[in-house]
């Protein structure tokens, strides 16, 4: 293939050698397509790990740009080069070096003004930075994304990327400016770090990119082309955001699960609802395997044993749990699946596609394709794209905030009939022997508080747009928020739980002496290293934050 100008003149021997590097062997290696929520979440955790650009994954990207810069030559308008950058039109594009012909220098030198512009004029978040792994995950996932080969980017504009990650340097992006349609506000402050401009977090110290990049040994970039555009309009920033949740959902429906089957123990529960034998007549996937996990929690507990003090049917709150972490389980599910496409291919607009050899109409002017259609040194076409849409992503994690929102109403009502002798057949509000105050009577309060809470974040964002940009971004989806909210209902959940946790546990100790299953006794003496029985009033604020640190950290136990 023959180098178009020297922009593009890049090794790939010389990537390849450095991605097999001594200092890379222990690296996360990215090729575009084989991406998991759980390695997101992994790397944005371990600022120590580093990543790595598979060989074939960056010669994709050179022949992308390869690409961009043939379609400029042959006078196809690529937004940032020859369109958008106040070019006079009645000027060539083009120089003739050696019999062949070049992007014009005062062209390149333009369109490099052009790409700072953009990324100044896209610079407008809004609030706090947000979390250093939040940026992290998304920038792992642009890279990713950029790793297939259709955004048309430099190389250096990836292995930017690359080296951000691997010298800890993560650019100060605000919290808020997004509505979804790509992060374009937000994303832009990552783009200003790589050309030295904004602020950075280097080495956990917050200092200008400048003044970072000079510290690592690293240049700036020089964006040129649609280098801007594919930096800004991505949403991978909400992407890492929402696979990073994704996972510790994932940790919250297991921990859940346990304070589930402690909760049924202090209620002294019927586990009917939960058997094989019930649940698969009616096999939701999710409910099994709710199902399958609650049984196994209870392995070895005293409610498998026969007792007439025990009641035929349970509240549905009991009842039905099962379908309603199995309903949050299949939303959890639903989500990471979209994340899976997501992070692993091009939200680019437009996208540059290449391809070994011409397409069949790109002779025929008469047809639509064929103003997309690049044939000369390099073959591809580079088409106008919806991709940026985040619409699949925000409508699972909407419906992941409403399963959360309606298992939070099982535990809820689950917790406030522990407190009801009527029920459980033990002291009014779980009081102790020798406690004459109020128990736990008072504590009802947080909880409704906290599902009140939840059922207003859980309400669609998906529906809430304006027209923006001259009424031709005239939809949107608002994934950010959505997102936001997910957050915020999972902090929720985790507290919801803590207080459940502190009923099951004074419930199952006021029954004393009963077997309880290995999951759930495990959790209990986990639990009581940090909470003590409850023999008198006391504060309880203490109790639910030490809860909701016991269930962030809770483990399933071995299994044989």
């Amino acid at each position: 293939m023959k180098t178009l100008n020297h922009l593009s003149k890049i090794s790939i021997l010389t990537l390849a050698l450095l991605s097999s590097s001594a200092a890379y062997a222990q690296a996360l290696q990215l090729n575009g397509t084989k991406l998991t929520t759980a390695q997101v979440a992994e790397f944005a955790a371990n600022k120590n790990e580093k990543v790595e650009i598979a060989a074939e994954a960056a010669q994709k990207v050179s022949h992308s740009f390869d690409l961009v810069m043939e379609a400029a030559l042959q006078g196809t308008a690529v937004y940032g080069l020859n369109v958008g950058v106040g070019w006079n039109k009645d000027k060539p594009v083009f120089k003739e070096v050696k019999g062949r012909r070049t992007l014009d220098d005062e062209l390149l030198a333009l369109s490099r003004r052009f790409n700072t512009s953009s990324l100044h004029a896209h610079g407008g978040g809004i609030g706090e930075a947000m979390p250093a792994q939040a940026v992290r995950a998304g920038m792992l996932i642009r890279l990713n994304e950029m790793l297939g080969g259709e955004t048309g980017t430099q190389l250096s504009v990836v292995e930017a990327y690359r080296d951000f990650l691997n010298h800890d340097i993560i650019p100060v992006v605000p919290e808020k400016g997004s509505v979804g349609e790509a992060d374009i506000t937000l994303a832009s402050h990552i783009g200003l770090a790589m050309i030295g401009e904004w602020f950075v977090d280097y080495q956990g110290k917050r200092m200008p990119a400048a003044d970072a990049l000079k510290l690592a040994g690293l240049k700036p970039i020089e964006p040129v082309g649609k280098d801007f555009l594919s930096i800004l309009s991505t949403n991978a920033l909400t992407a890492g955001q929402a696979a990073l949740l994704a996972e510790e959902t994932r940790h919250y429906l297991e921990a859940a699960t346990a304070v589930f089957a402690l909760s049924l123990e202090g209620y002294n529960g019927n586990v009917a609802p939960f058997l094989s034998e019930t649940t698969e007549l009616r096999p939701f996937p999710g409910m099994v395997k709710a199902a399958t996990d609650i049984r196994t929690a209870l392995d070895g507990s005293y409610l498998w044993q026969q007792s007439d003090s025990r009641a035929l049917q349970d509240p549905l709150s009991y009842r039905t749990m099962a379908y309603a972490l199995g309903n949050a389980w299949e939303a959890q599910s639903a989500l990471e699946e979209a994340l899976h496409i997501h992070i692993n291919a091009s939200d680019d607009n437009p996208a540059a596609v290449t391809s070994d050899k011409p397409a069949e109409k790109a002779a025929d002017s008469h047809n639509q394709l064929h103003k997309y259609q690049v044939a000369g040194d390099v073959h591809g076409a580079i088409y106008p794209t919806a991709n940026f849409d985040m619409l699949p992503v925000a409508t699972r994690v909407e419906n992941l905030n409403v399963a959360l929102t309606r298992l939070a109403q099982n535990i809820v009502m689950q917790t406030i009939r522990t407190e009801n002798p009527d029920f459980t057949k033990l002291p009014r509000f779980l009081a102790g022997p020798e406690n004459e105050g109020h128990a736990f009577g008072a504590m009802q309060k947080p909880l409704v508080a906290l599902y009140a809470e939840n059922r207003q974040l859980a309400m669609p964002v998906s529906l809430d747009t304006f027209a923006m940009a001259g009424n031709i971004e005239d939809t949107g989806n608002n994934a950010p928020l959505a997102v936001n909210n997910l957050q915020r209902i999972l902090g929720n959940m985790y507290s919801l739980s803590s207080i459940q946790l502190l009923h099951s546990a004074q419930a199952v100790d006021l029954r004393g002496k009963v077997a309880l299953g290995k999951t759930s006794a495990k959790l209990l003496e986990t639990y009581r290293a940090q909470v003590k029985f409850v023999d008198q009033d006391r504060i309880y604020t203490p109790d639910f934050a030490a809860g909701v640190q016991v269930l962030h950290a809770f483990t399933q136990p071995a299994t044989k």
